[in-house]
């Protein structure tokens, strides 16, 4: 659960960071307050949500197992741990 918290929140620190990135190619002061009016932060704001927005329909759509498939749980055969399987 952790690992997909963590990635959704690189998603959304994505467009921040080429921002960041831009103001270090171009050379304008990075912490300085002027380099980050409202009205950029307000469009990367945007664009981080949406990013985030689209990576979650994504992963609903890709993942999982496909329509009517049955869920086998994992169970212990002879000692040992056998993964489960959708069928």
């Amino acid at each position: 659960m952790i690992r997909a918290i963590l990635t959704e929140v690189a998603i959304f620190l994505i467009p921040f960071i080429a921002y960041a990135i831009y103001l270090v190619v171009t050379r304008a002061a990075l912490t300085h307050r002027s380099s980050w009016p409202f009205r950029i932060v307000a469009w990367l704001l945007i664009s981080a949500l949406a990013l985030v927005i689209l990576s979650l329909l994504l992963l609903v759509h890709y993942s999982g197992a496909p329509p009517g498939a049955t869920y086998m749980p994992a169970r212990i055969e002879d000692g040992r741990l056998v993964p489960g399987a959708e069928k």
